[in-house]
């Protein structure tokens, strides 16, 4: 994208002061003042409100010259409201899907505030408003239609909350949540229908373009920002645990693990015990990759530095499909600003590698259909093995996708698309076979997967296969409400993922969903659009036939796959948005509002309140073991298996006899008494998990070397596995 805007716009003038030290004081007040923080000090979900009014004091400033002054007020309440609407949001660091505040909670604290500021924000756009909203309805009406209105209308409201286990309560927060993401969209129409212009309109550059490689320095930067101080370089969900162990022996050369000296003291979830191992279940793909940071001393780099791979590629994959670059170029924009992907970017899970490898096969598949030497379907095939190393199932998912399209590729003889078909589907074969000799390994059959092994043996047999049937799931309160898996679940699912998708997707204001459907009910879709779609319906399709949405974990998880189609898409909705009458070229006046957004308000706003300690998960005993010293001795962690062990467990040595501290899961007194007789001679320590203290990890006793004189060990712990 290129500046259209004046030639005073790149510089602040002295009427641009005020609004900066306004944006100045908003942003401290955020930071400093203790209603915006927890107990123990740490920013909550609230601070959405005056990071919101921080961004607004800076549209303020930057629009403080003739002509923009008008719209640059209408874009601060725009963002101002948009650190309101998330203010009454309820998502926090736990297991659960965000739902608004209910009841008096809505109102409670600063909360109060943020209804307030909604409220005046409505009031304003009563007053002013209501001419340019019902032309831009009437427009609207006028392109899509009656059924295209009723069509979009529906999607933005069904997709602005998600299902609740009561209906009252569903019924009428979805009426709230619609309304406040109707009263950022008229917010951000006005700033752009009271702009002079658009601040920048996408622009066809020239073969050396610089934007994508800005643009991955952003995303390598942010995510590695958000590793550091979010996520704090630590695990946090079950399966992170066992992606950085495994990564750990694969770095160390090793296969397996030898049996811990005292298995329920070392219990770990996702690990599989044989009579003479120890071994991770997961694919071999991810942790084999991980294991290069490991190696190189900074795992939490890694999926930042493939963020960063993924918007180098992601503009030549979209003007392979659509060969226009203008398309192409907005679509990287979104991604580099999409919460989803840079949260994604930021956390040890599996998926930033899988879209990389993904997006290097596409690419290559997308030279060969544009006429480049079909050399490139070698590599092209075999980045697909890679994805189905890492994720089996995604791996047929981008084979389904990319296979069709060198076979329908134009311009050659049917019988040379199936032979470049034909070749594609050999290097992908010959990119995951390495997997058969290992599950042969660790299951006995080459086809039979060592992670289906493990449910088999946990659950019961079946419980995590692909198909229908009552016996599918593993149980899990809270994330899988219906026994067994049937057509509600997949409705349920469904819901759950869409909603995600347009809360985390674009992280705009107005939702993900609104720009999508205003493309996709406005009757000028390309063959580029259909093309995209396909690769949403295939990675839909595919896991409504598994039992499990997914969770709560960095967005509709997956589905991630849909990821840049969803954004190709976008991109093409604010071209067709921007190109006739229902917007014209001030609609790039509102993408640059709702971007700032998302960057400005929605990311900072997720970091702290979601990701920060998520799921309990501290690297605190990283912490104490510098400041207290444990140095050789044996640590007794009280709690539960997830997260207070698991979060110390990570800092064991491999071999659970090496230097340095050894932590054990302190979780009944005959499992520490054979703990202690395996660790004889070690000073031991006592340290209470997060779910003991309500808080961090504290040391409650050490260093005890007269072990008679012990804390009384607690009660059993269930233990269960944690989704």
């Amino acid at each position: 994208m290129a500046s259209t805007a004046t030639a005073g716009s790149r510089r602040l003038t002295g009427a641009s002061v005020p609004p900066l030290v306004g944006a100045l004081l908003a942003l401290t007040a955020g930071l400093s003042l203790p209603v915006f923080r927890d107990p123990e000090g740490f920013l909550t979900g609230d601070v959405a409100l005056p990071l919101g009014a921080a961004a607004a004091a800076l549209a303020l400033a930057v629009t403080r010259r003739p002509g923009w002054r008008d719209a640059g007020g209408w874009m601060a309440l725009a963002l101002l409201g948009q650190g309101a609407a998330l203010s009454l949001v309820d998502a926090g660091p736990m297991v659960r899907y965000q739902h608004l505040w209910q009841g008096a909670e809505l109102v409670a604290g600063v909360r109060s505030l943020a209804v307030a500021v909604l409220v005046l924000q409505g009031l304003l756009l009563a007053g002013r408003a209501r001419g340019v909203v019902a032309g831009a309805l009437r427009v609207a009406r006028a392109r899509l239609g009656a059924l295209g209105s009723l069509a979009v209308l529906g999607a933005f409201g069904i997709t602005s909350a998600t299902l609740s286990r009561e209906l009252a309560a569903y019924g009428t927060e979805l009426v709230l949540a619609t309304g406040i993401q109707a009263l950022q969209a008229a917010t951000v129409l006005m700033a752009a229908a009271r702009s002079p212009g658009a601040p920048w309109t996408p622009s066809d550059e020239g073969p050396r373009d610089r934007l994508p490689w800005l643009l991955a320095a952003w995303t390598v930067g942010v995510s590695a920002v958000l590793a550091w101080f979010a996520y704090q370089r630590h695990v946090h969900v079950p399966d992170e645990v066992v992606y950085l162990l495994h990564a750990r022996y694969f770095a160390q050369g090793l296969l397996e693990l030898p049996l811990p000296p005292v298995l329920a003291g070392f219990d770990l979830d996702l690990m599989t015990v044989d009579p003479d191992r120890w071994f991770s279940p997961v694919p071999p793909g991810w942790p084999a990759a991980l294991a290069v940071g490991v190696a190189l001393g900074a795992p939490w780099l890694v999926n930042p530095v493939l963020g960063g791979l993924c918007v180098l590629l992601t503009p030549r994959v979209v003007e392979a499909v659509y060969g226009d670059r203008r398309v192409a170029r907005t679509a990287t924009v979104l991604l580099a600003t999409s919460p989803w992907f840079l949260f994604m970017c930021m956390n040890y899970m599996t998926h930033t590698l899988t879209f990389a490898a993904a997006l290097t096969a596409a690419w290559a598949a997308g030279t060969v259909v544009r006429g480049g030497h079909e050399a490139w379907l070698v590599p092209g095939g075999l980045a697909i093995g890679v994805v189905a190393l890492i994720r089996p199932l995604e791996g047929l998912i981008v084979a389904g996708t990319l296979g069709p399209w060198v076979l329908m590729s134009g311009g050659v003889p049917l019988g040379r698309r199936v032979v470049r078909t034909g070749v594609l589907a050999v290097g992908s074969f010959v990119g995951t076979a390495v997997v058969f000799p290992y599950n042969r390994h660790f299951t006995g059959r080459a086809t039979h997967f060592p992670i289906m092994d493990y449910t088999d043996r946990v659950y019961g047999v079946g419980t995590n296969a692909m198909g229908f049937g009552p016996e599918k799931g593993l149980g899990w309160p809270g994330l899988d409400p219906f026994p067994g898996h049937g057509a509600i679940d997949v409705l349920v699912n469904g819901n759950l993922n869409l909603y995600q998708v347009n809360v985390e997707l674009l992280g705009w204001s107005v939702g993900s969903i609104l720009i999508l459907a205003l493309l996709l009910f406005g009757g000028r879709m390309r063959r580029g659009d259909w093309m995209m779609l396909w690769p949403v319906a295939l990675v839909v399709g595919a896991h409504a036939f598994y039992w499990f949405s997914g969770g709560p974990d960095f967005g509709a998880r997956y589905w991630y796959l849909i990821l840049l189609p969803c954004l190709a898409l976008a991109a093409r909705g604010l071209q067709e948005v921007a190109g006739d009458e229902m917007g014209g070229p001030r609609s790039w006046t509102a993408a640059a509002v709702l971007v700032a957004g998302a960057v400005l308000v929605f990311v900072p706003w997720r970091a702290v309140d979601k990701y920060h300690h998520y799921r309990n998960m501290r690297p605190d005993v990283r912490v104490l073991a510098e400041e207290r010293g444990f140095g050789d001795a044996l640590v007794l962690v009280r709690g539960d298996r997830h997260p207070d062990y698991a979060s110390a467990a990570i800092y064991n040595p491999l071999d659970l006899r090496g230097a340095g501290p050894i932590y054990a899961w302190d979780r009944s007194a005959e499992v520490r008494a054979a703990v202690l007789e395996a660790y004889p001679d070690r000073p031991v320590w006592v340290v209470d998990g997060p779910t003991v203290t309500g808080g961090g990890f504290e040391v409650v006793q050490g260093p005890v070397t007269d072990r008679t004189r012990l804390l009384p060990a607690p009660t059993p712990a269930s233990g269960g596995s944690p989704p």
